[in-house]
C-alpha cells in the first residue's frame, strides 16, 4: 500500500471487479486433491474412453458429410 492508502497494481492485473470475480468464481487452488490428474485411475480411464469415443464419432460425422458432399457434386 502506498502512503495515501491505495494499493498499487501491476499493469494488466485488473481492477476491483476482476479481483472479485477471480476470488469468488475461480474457487480455491488448493484443497481439491487429484483434480488435475482426474482423481482415481478408473476415472482417468473412463475419461480416456469417453474422449476416444467422441473423437471416433466426430471422425464418422466428417466422413459422412464428405461422402454426402461428393455424392451431390460428383
Amino acid at each position: 500500500m502506498s502512503e495515501d492508502g491505495t494499493v498499487s497494481r501491476a499493469p494488466g492485473e485488473g481492477g476491483r471487479l476482476l479481483s472479485w470475480a477471480f476470488r469468488h468464481l475461480a474457487g480455491p487452488a488448493e484443497g481439491v486433491q487429484g483434480a488435475v490428474q482426474g482423481g482415481s485411475a478408473e476415472a482417468r480411464e473412463a475419461w480416456k474412453r469417453d474422449l476416444a469415443e467422441r473423437k471416433r464419432y466426430t471422425r464418422e460425422q466428417r466422413e459422412r458429410r464428405r461422402a454426402a458432399r461428393e455424392a451431390r457434386n460428383g
